[in-house]
């Protein structure tokens, strides 16, 4: 039997070699640890191997928003995936040269109370808040309550990492508590008493930059690295955008990945916020089509002194 025969022979017995398995490009991508916006996706990435299934395996290592920035702006990981655009600007405005890849979430944020005596964002001053001060989330607070004229020089901030402000709320140490999403929903499932004051977030945004979209949290590189792997950052947005399909299309079971050691109540909290998307924000788009709105964000941070000066163009990404 010649060759050819051989082959064919085996093929019948189910006996021929397995074709090799396809090589995988790696990337590894720091990110916050749940619970935060920052985590929401890899576990749906990663549990629906969606990352093979674009030829990539993408190594997420989870890091607290501190070391997250100090481990990505000194190059220690060359990609960011809790990527907060006024953190992108601020780095480059200290001479890190990294840029805004694409948009996962717009911003949303809350103000939440259950003292009887605040009923609007002027009410607290002279009173006291819990916040995660050092966080992009804080800064558009900051800008939205300069907006409606309010003054948050007068007002006592208690700075604490966002995995604590869920329990200044269930305590009632503080006035008010700034928090947003998921840490938002948590909470309100286990104190649905808790109010939140009327940031009147798409009223002021539409008033400042005739947008309905505030790019808010993404997915950033720094640019030796998309200078090296431009056809990786198209594969690694297609890894995202399946992701947010699926999750928009699958949102009971996206809950239990998300929130695996929730409640019951607590995943189906999730569900019912991923279904609606109006706090969660999911957006996910190349920053180049958001350059116009990326350019209002910059103009919010600086005015409320986050960003000392004016970030490169090239902090927006211009994908070839």
């Amino acid at each position: 039997m010649n060759k050819a025969g051989r082959l064919i022979f085996a093929a019948a017995l189910g006996l021929c070699p397995a074709a090799p398995a396809l090589a995988l490009d790696k990337i590894s991508i720091v990110v916050f640890g749940a619970p935060s916006l920052g985590a929401l996706l890899q576990p749906v990435i990663k549990s629906r191997a969606l990352d093979k299934a674009h030829e990539l395996d993408i190594d997420f290592q989870e890091r607290t928003p501190d070391a997250y920035t100090a481990q990505f702006n000194s190059g220690e990981f060359q990609v960011g995936g809790s990527a907060a655009l006024l953190t992108v600007g601020l780095a480059d405005l200290r001479g890190v040269k990294v840029a805004y890849l694409f948009n996962l979430f717009d911003f949303w944020g809350a103000l939440v109370t259950s003292r009887p005596d605040v009923k609007t964002l002027k009410d607290l001053e002279g009173k006291d808040i819990a916040a995660a001060r050092g966080t992009t989330n804080y800064v558009m607070f900051d800008w939205l309550a300069r907006q409606q004229g309010a003054d948050l020089s007068k007002v006592a901030v208690i700075n604490t990492a966002t995995p604590g402000l869920i329990g200044y709320a269930l305590a009632d140490r503080a006035a008010g508590v700034q928090l947003w999403e998921p840490a938002y929903t948590s909470l309100m499932t286990k104190k649905p008493e808790m109010r939140a004051i009327d940031l009147q977030i798409a009223r002021r945004w539409q008033a400042f930059s005739g947008s309905a979209s505030l790019p808010y949290l993404g997915v950033a590189a720094h640019q030796a690295w998309i200078d090296k792997n431009p056809a990786l950052a198209r594969r690694l947005f297609a890894v995202y955008q399946a992701a947010a399909q699926w999750l928009a299309a699958n949102p009971d079971e996206a809950a239990k990945i998300i929130a695996p050691k929730g409640s019951p109540d607590d995943q189906k909290a999730v569900a019912d916020l991923l279904r609606a998307n109006d706090r969660l924000g999911l957006n996910i788009r190349w920053a180049s089509e958001l350059r116009r709105e990326i350019g209002f964000v910059y103009a919010a941070g600086k005015s409320t002194g986050f960003l000392p000066g004016d970030p490169a163009p090239s902090t927006i990404y211009e994908i070839k």
